[in-house]
């Protein structure tokens, strides 16, 4: 599907130029000008193809080609979308708005890669539920995702700036909801992991897709169970808690409730944006978990959340992997997003029959490095009672 609303921007973009073209030759417009349009056109329109083919040619995706490759993308988007939006007001015979609108679109876009993809946003709400006990009423939960670390274009600065978000909430738990890396785990280089190290609450952890290796593409290097297998290992030497299909029992003041991790299965790789999904692993992971007790669930993919119901768990789940696909606008109170097509549900709270889903946004990018209303997202989670 992704794929798809690539080709399909591409297949527009081409025939907007083609259109455009034609106008310029009814104009009277020189040769030498409409040969200068064509050889833009043809530059930026084949930038996509341009990164698949050194894909396919290189021996691996390394993180600088990831970057060089995110910043095409980018580059591309910032073009075509520039130049529709020119197009649409010349068609109008407002070449000069069209101008503006061409140059505002741009502008937007380039604030989006600075300004929106670095600037931390945190969104405190409140879950309220019956089922919690008095002991845990007033705790302070943080969530983060997808931080995607090799994709951070300044890692120490970065960094710096969210852990020193998270810990100025002042939580009493923490909890990431997966892609933590991009591709590998060398991602995870000592001097992130005693960044990562320094969160001032204890964290708990579940694997998203992007943590899995089976991005790597010279799996003879490193294959992808070996880099899932550190990846692992180096969040525990964070002093992070990596919940694999498991559940630990929290305590407070007396009173006690369940927190599951349910691990990114490497199986669903290719269906990952499936609308619906389903794991063999929640026996596994609610096994022997009293329904009486009031259960917090990280998982990573928020479409697993009707599986997760029917368990008779998740009294709250968190989830990430969405991003809100790093563009979304507020309308009336309404949010807007290409995430809509391909999610149910895809950013924000849900709720059903007394529990709660919330996605995180996400802190890293995919794809290209911009973010527009989906900005990276820090959550305040405080549990309450409800009477």
């Amino acid at each position: 599907m992704l794929y798809s609303i690539v080709i399909l921007l591409a297949l527009c973009a081409v025939a907007a130029d083609r259109h455009h073209l034609r106008r310029l030759k009814r104009e009277g417009v020189g040769p030498l000008r409409r040969r200068l349009f064509i050889a833009w056109a043809a530059l930026t329109d084949s930038l996509p193809l341009i990164v698949a083919v050194a894909g396919l040619l290189l021996r691996d995706h390394s993180t600088a080609y990831i970057h060089w490759t995110m910043w095409i993308f980018w580059a591309w988007m910032v073009a075509i979308f520039s130049r529709i939006g020119f197009y649409a007001f010349n068609a109008l015979h407002r070449p000069r708005l069209g101008v503006l609108a061409g140059l505002g679109i741009a502008g937007i876009m380039v604030w989006g890669a600075t300004a929106g993809r670095t600037t931390l946003h945190i969104n405190a709400i409140e879950v309220c539920s019956d089922r919690l006990p008095a002991g845990f009423d007033g705790l302070r939960i943080v969530q983060f995702s997808d931080l995607h670390v090799g994709t951070l274009v300044h890692p120490d600065r970065e960094l710096n700036r969210l852990i020193d978000s998270i810990n100025a909430l002042h939580p009493d738990l923490i909890l990431f909801t997966g892609d933590l890396v991009n591709i590998r785990s060398s991602e995870l280089t000592p001097a992130v992991l005693q960044k990562l190290g320094a969160l001032a609450a204890p964290v708990y952890s579940v694997t998203g897709n992007h943590d899995t290796g089976r991005y790597i593409k010279d799996t003879v290097a490193q294959p992808a169970d070996e880099s899932l297998a550190q990846v692992i290992e180096r969040q525990t030497q964070a002093g992070w808690h990596v919940l694999q299909d498991t559940t630990v029992y929290l305590h407070r003041e007396g009173d006690s409730i369940s927190l599951s991790g349910i691990s990114f299965d490497p199986a669903l790789h290719r269906q990952r944006h499936a609308s619906q999904l389903h794991v063999a692993t929640l026996d596994k992971t609610y096994a022997g978990v009293p329904d009486s007790l009031f259960n917090i669930t990280a998982v990573h993919l928020p479409q697993l959340w009707p599986q997760i119901l029917e368990t008779g768990h998740g009294d709250l789940t968190l989830a990430g992997h969405v991003h809100g696909m790093q563009m979304k606008i507020d309308l009336f109170g309404h949010s807007v997003s290409p995430a809509s097509w391909l999610y149910k549900r895809w950013s924000g709270p849900y709720r059903q029959d007394g529990r709660t889903l919330y996605i995180n946004d996400g802190i890293g990018c995919v794809g290209y490095p911009m973010r527009l209303g989906a900005w990276p997202e820090i959550t305040l989670i405080t549990l309450r009672k409800c009477s």
